[in-house]
């Protein structure tokens, strides 16, 4: 491999939310955290060699895009997802979260109904209340761990005032790639009730199955679907804050830019242009040696519990580099299991309460650090569940 990520590199007193803000979130600063979703590796040497080239010139004022980077996108999506898009597509943005809440406005109204598929990462229920919508929770179905789509329930809370659908696409926190006949069927539904959807395909690059992104299985699907960007998670770039929408449907789009613009929040950081080009041009053999080593250590996890802490269990997930741990055979309450985390094993994870209310029992782990930092992790936290 040419990429180290074995080294292990000190985030400490960096500003860093992860480890700098564990007794804002946690109330204590002595945790091995593994929570906050961003990797414990170093940012690739082609994207910081672009950066301090740009650097040197010792000048930070405003930034504009360029050709190459919507070049390096367009590229990007073809190379690795056979997706085709456009340069009028896309629209540059500041972040997939501010550009969620700049959805929930453009396309609906106050009092209108928003669906999520819980459990799902808690920024979309902020979205949706702090717009003044309604939230309507579509709970996933699991089967010892494995979680599909309930459609059936989809339908049955869908109203007049149903206006959008936040996809989670994979889907964080339970790691599911989901299928192209999953996809047209919750589509297909969507477009029988006029309802928009919003695909969050963040994680899209940290896959270890085929990956589809929504707008691409059809025209048809494509006219309802705005899909929100970023190379931050598979590059560990997360905060140079760039991102962007794209949509196939012009009026969509157009309707996000006037909200976006409203909002502020197409002005990129300096550097985010520059470390986003860097990365969809000279990113693929990162992307693949550092999918290898993520599911290697996702393979550690489960055979380490297995091993060490059989109470404690996971479905192997299908992306990402967050496994979404499984505390019910312990026999604690949800309180007590987060207690013995933090006082006892010195462990942050996310609550996976925080997810929705089918989070209750489960704890989402970060594996996207060295092996070694790794164990010595699961060493604490199984000291405390076997």
């Amino acid at each position: 491999m040419f990429y180290n990520f074995d080294e292990e590199i000190n985030r400490k007193g960096t500003n860093c939310a992860k480890y700098d803000g564990l007794k804002r979130y946690f109330g204590y600063e002595d945790l091995n955290p593994l929570w906050v979703a961003d990797m414990d590796f170093k940012t690739p040497s082609f994207i910081n060699d672009e950066i301090i080239k740009s650097a040197q010139n010792s000048a930070y004022g405003y930034s504009i895009d360029s050709h190459e980077l919507y070049d390096a996108i367009i590229s990007w999506q073809e190379r690795r997802h056979n997706w085709q898009i456009k340069k009028d597509d896309i629209y540059m943005i500041n972040g997939v979260v501010p550009a969620y809440s700049a959805c929930i406005e453009a396309f609906s109204n106050e009092g209108d109904e928003v669906i999520v598929q819980t459990p799902v990462y808690p920024p979309l229920f902020k979205c949706v209340n702090a717009n003044n919508r309604k939230v309507i929770t579509n709970e996933l179905k699991e089967d010892n761990g494995y979680y599909t789509m309930d459609l059936e329930d989809l339908e049955s809370k869908i109203t007049k005032k149903t206006k959008i659908l936040c996809l989670c696409s994979p889907h964080n926190p339970v790691g599911r790639v989901w299928k192209k006949e999953e996809l047209e069927k919750l589509a297909d539904i969507c477009i029988k009730n006029n309802i928009m959807i919003i695909s969050d395909e963040i994680h899209s690059d940290i896959t270890f199955k085929k990956f589809i992104p929504l707008s691409s299985i059809s025209e048809k699907i494509a006219q309802i679907t705005i899909t929100l960007n970023s190379a931050g998670k598979t590059f560990n770039i997360a905060g140079l804050n760039c991102a962007y929408a794209i949509s196939k449907n012009k009026n969509i789009l157009d309707s996000f830019k006037k909200i976006a613009q409203k909002r502020e929040i197409q002005s990129i950081n300096f550097f985010g242009y520059i470390a986003t080009k860097a990365a969809y041009e000279k990113g693929d053999d990162f992307v693949d040696e550092l999918k290898k080593y993520i599911y290697e250590n996702i393979l550690f996890t489960q055979d380490y519990l297995k091993n060490n802490c059989p109470n404690i269990n996971f479905m192997l997930p299908e992306a990402t580099y967050l496994i979404w741990l499984n505390f019910k055979q312990t026999s604690l309450s949800h309180g007590n299991i987060k207690e013995v985390l933090l006082e006892k094993s010195k462990v942050a994870l996310n609550d996976g309460v925080s997810f929705g209310s089918n989070g209750k029992y489960y704890f989402r782990l970060n594996c996207a650090l060295s092996k070694h930092s790794l164990r010595v992790a699961l060493d604490d936290i199984s000291k405390y569940f076997k």
